[in-house]
């Protein structure tokens, strides 16, 4: 199944700002079908809106979890701004992912 234009845009994003040795971007906005912020960017119902994302980058080394959740926020900015509503980030390094850089 190809990705929609919201979750091309978070993975390009993504990949630019941090070179990922590993991204998984899942739309998950199905699950919140009838909720008022459903729709996303072309405003359909069940329109990509909420995304879980997997990121494993060595960009995360030596931060926080709230230091890569607050990177992953600002290289998204406008998306969250705009047809995304919530994401689910589960990010990590390569040695805490169980993965060799």
């Amino acid at each position: 199944m190809s990705e929609g234009p919201v979750a091309t845009i978070i993975r390009a994003k993504l990949t630019d700002g941090l070179s990922p040795q590993r991204l998984e971007v899942e739309d998950d906005s199905w699950r919140h079908a009838g909720h008022h912020h459903e729709g996303g960017m072309d405003a359909k119902p069940g329109g990509e809106s909420h995304f879980n994302l997997v990121i494993v980058s060595a960009a995360f080394q030596g931060q926080s979890r709230l230091a890569r959740q607050r990177a992953v926020n600002a290289l998204l900015k406008d998306e969250m701004a705009g047809p995304v509503h919530a994401l689910s980030i589960k990010a990590l390094t390569p040695e805490e992912a169980g993965e060799s850089a």
